[in-house]
């Protein structure tokens, strides 16, 4: 444990101040932070704890978790538990998180019972999507000094996990890429016991795994024009103490030929002479060479010549949204983040950019005026604008029947902030952007929690009379006003050319609208 770790500006004493926890069951360990948080977006540490327990084996190798580990994880929380209430933190200031082990369990369900039972504790499953966003948070929040060197830099930023690994592009920082993978040090561990490999063959098998992942990535920004590295993770940060120097207390820097330097060093050498030489503990020493190899991988991809760590985890970016709650400022760059990451997958796929920004912003302007009758919030709007751009990406496979091409596509994909029930709703509402309408057979909507299907229709109404008021992907209306005449919507548009197209068009896309709004749509 520690005490009075800083994190962001010094914490300020006032009354605004309060103390919060959060705690992250990992796949090989379970971890505590205790921190005071105060309005200005600060963060004070308090206190830290580490209790190793073995989620990620048993779930990676079995599929589920066994009795043994989950009394010994319940064990842990509880004692977790008696630690929070000696700092007296409220349980509405506590948050635990549980990443991919107990996400992939088949018994999480009850296990998550359990903890609740002996223990009060709310466990939140955290999505690979979620931890990208997280950690993006806290090395924003962290690094936020050199934002002008991420605005001009292409930035790879890298979480090497016990079961996953989360990556994120950035071009002049905005998000460009983000992805989870299912390459992380506990996994594979379970890996070699299973096949024997060891060694030469394993460094083999993550060569082959990067590979693969870098011909994506770099299809969605080639990987040689990334300069900046960023490295997240507790086996970057032990790298760091052992080849970097420390900048401002707030992030080390190792210089490319000194990790590798490193690695070389601790790949000749035993679990046993690791722990001795680093001054680690045996479960920090455990896939410390793995995780640390495939830093280098991503490394040697890029152009990058040094790794930035910042002393960061995904539990700091839980502590800036304690601090920074509904900050507008932090909002707005989350929205811009999440528009951007869509962007990219709709280049990634060859969109037809003009009229997919179009349609976004005609879809926006009809939400914003008719908030009355819908009743949605800015997290919908930005759900909206998501599937506005995204609504023709279908076409990629094939123009016929492009809005289920398209719906397969998004819900298979990952758009950075967006959790994995937003993107399902994003892909229903490409789905139905044309033809039929949302129905009880269809079993993927059918299976959406009630309050999603609702968003789904209202939504996706308001995108077919925006889709339509651009049939001909001309852009001849520039703007939209709305007028309400009892049971008629008039649509007074702002145009250049004839738009009898979009008049002939209404007709056919409006049919949702009226049965949602109850309003016949009219372009005048």
């Amino acid at each position: 444990m520690s005490t009075a770790e800083t994190g962001g500006a010094t914490a300020k004493p006032g009354p605004d101040r309060r103390p919060v926890a959060v705690i992250d069951m990992g796949s090989s360990a379970i971890r505590l932070v205790v921190a005071e948080v105060d309005t200005e977006g600060s963060w004070q540490r308090l206190d830290r704890a580490e209790r190793p327990v073995p989620l990620g084996k048993d779930v990676f190798l079995s599929g589920q978790l066994g009795p043994e580990t989950v009394r010994q994880a319940v064990k842990i929380l509880a004692g977790f538990r008696e630690l929070i209430r000696g700092w007296q933190i409220p349980e509405s200031n506590v948050r635990v998180i549980a990443t991919s082990a107990i996400r992939e369990a088949r018994n999480r369900d009850t296990f998550i019972d359990r903890v609740f039972t002996r223990t009060g504790f709310r466990v939140e499953i955290v999505e690979g999507i979620e931890e990208n966003h997280l950690t993006y948070l806290a090395v924003q929040h962290t690094l936020r000094a050199q934002k002008q060197k991420f605005a001009r830099s292409s930035t790879m930023i890298l979480e090497v996990g016990g079961g996953t690994t989360e990556l994120m592009l950035l071009k002049q920082g905005k998000v460009v890429a983000a992805h989870s993978l299912r390459l992380g040090t506990v996994r594979i561990e379970q890996q070699v016991l299973a096949t024997g490999e060891l060694g030469a063959q394993m460094r083999e098998y993550l060569r082959e795994s990067v590979h693969v992942t870098t011909e994506i990535l770099d299809a969605e920004l080639p990987l040689k024009k990334v300069r900046l590295f960023l490295a997240v993770g507790g086996d970057a940060r032990l790298a760091a103490i052992a080849a970097g120097s420390t900048k401002d207390n707030r992030f080390a820097v190792i210089r490319k030929a000194d990790f590798e330097a490193l690695l070389e060093r601790l790949q000749k050498m035993s679990r046993d002479e690791i722990v001795r030489e680093l001054g680690i503990t045996y479960n920090e020493a455990d896939g410390l060479v793995p995780a640390l190899f495939i830093y280098k991988l991503f490394l040697d991809a890029t152009s990058a010549t040094e790794m930035v760590v910042p002393d960061v985890s995904i539990r700091e970016g839980v502590l800036v949204e304690f601090a920074t709650g509904t900050d507008p400022a932090v909002e707005r760059e989350l929205y811009s983040q999440v528009v951007a990451s869509a962007m990219s997958l709709g280049r990634k796929y060859h969109f037809d950019e003009q009229h997919a920004v179009h349609v976004s912003r005609l879809s926006l302007q009809l939400f914003d005026q008719l908030q009355s009758e819908h009743g949605m919030d800015e997290h919908s709007r930005m759900v909206l604008e998501v599937a506005a751009i995204l609504h023709d990406i279908g076409n990629y496979i094939r123009s016929s029947g492009h809005h289920k091409h398209g719906q397969y596509i998004v819900a298979n994909s990952e758009i950075f902030g967006l959790s994995r029930p937003d993107i399902l709703v994003v892909s229903h509402l490409v789905r139905y952007h044309r033809k039929a309408l949302p129905s009880a057979s269809h079993l993927s909507y059918a299976a959406l929690r009630r309050e999603n299907r609702v968003r789904v229709l209202k939504l996706a109404a308001i995108l077919r009379v925006a889709d339509a008021l651009d049939r001909g992907h001309s852009q001849r209306i520039a703007s939209v006003r709305v007028e309400r005449q009892e049971e008629n919507l008039l649509l007074h548009c702002e145009h250049r050319g004839d738009i009898t197209i979009s008049r002939n068009g209404m007709a056919h896309k409006a049919n949702l609208f009226e049965d949602v709004f109850g309003y016949k749509v009219y372009v005048v």
